[in-house]
Order: structure tokens, then sequence, then C-alpha cells
């Protein structure tokens, strides 16, 4: 079975653009590349929303990364990416044949950043299917791949 999957990173800034004009950015917070699989369902994106606003990846006053996104007054730049599913292992081009159809993904990508709105977390977003530029300024760096496997 394939799994929704994110990577995620912590970032001082970030942002999205869409033929030179920036369509969705962030001061500190999480940039969240997410691709979604064959077989992914609402479930998996309401696990994945919930498991990355809890994530703990800031700093509390003793350094130690106890703080979520929320604690600490971010926001996540939510960027679809159905490259995440590319299957590398025969041949030097990537297949996506894991990857979900644009429909379900656009449907079940909407519900992850609904999700995340709904527990507090400020969203901003990038363009379902559209060529993006996307900046970063990581933080630490800090990156994390979570998938809703095993739920």
């Amino acid at each position: 079975m394939i799994y929704v999957r994110a990577v995620v990173q912590r970032v001082k800034q970030a942002s999205v653009a869409v033929d030179g004009a920036v369509v969705g950015e962030i001061a500190h917070g999480l940039l969240v590349f997410l691709g979604v699989g064959q077989g992914d369902t609402s479930a998996d994106a309401k696990y994945l929303a919930g498991k990355i606003a809890g994530l703990r990846l800031f700093s509390d006053e003793q350094g130690k990364m106890n703080l979520d996104v929320r604690d600490v007054g971010g926001a996540v730049l939510a960027v679809s990416q159905f490259t995440l599913y590319g299957d590398c292992r025969r041949g030097r081009r990537p297949s996506f044949s894991g990857a979900a159809a644009p429909d379900v993904a656009q449907a079940l990508y909407e519900e992850f950043v609904a999700e995340l709105k709904a527990s507090g977390v400020p969203v901003a977003t990038g363009r379902f299917q559209a060529h993006m530029e996307v900046s970063l300024v990581n933080d630490g760096p800090v990156t994390l791949l979570v998938s809703s496997e095993g739920e």
C-alpha cells in the first residue's frame, strides 16, 4: 500500500511563486511538500495534518525541540508535490505510477490544508499542478520525512 508522504522542513521563511508572482509565503514555520499516493484516503490526510501540526520541531528556552508550530506563532507553507512518489529503482527516468490521480490528489491536498487550518495553524499554499518556484531558508537544517503509513 502507498501512503500520503510529506517532506517537512523547519524554515525561517519560505515562499512559492507561479509565473513570477508569489502565490504563498510565510515567515517562520514549516514548509511541507505533500505527495498523495494511490489508495490514500481522507483519514490519511487528517492524520498527517494532525501529526505535522503537533510536531515539536522548535526550541524551547532550554534549546530542546519541545514546541510545535502553533506554540511559536509559526505558519505552514503547503506545496503539493507528486514527485515524492517518483520510483527510481528501474532505469534512469522515475516512474510516477504510485502517485494518485490529479483529481484525487487535489481533493486530499485541500483536505490536508483545511485540517491544518482547523487545528489553528495559519496556512499558505502553492498552486496545485502549476510549475512552482519555491524559495526557503531552512532553519537548522531540520528536515523530516513523515507519512501516514501504519495509521
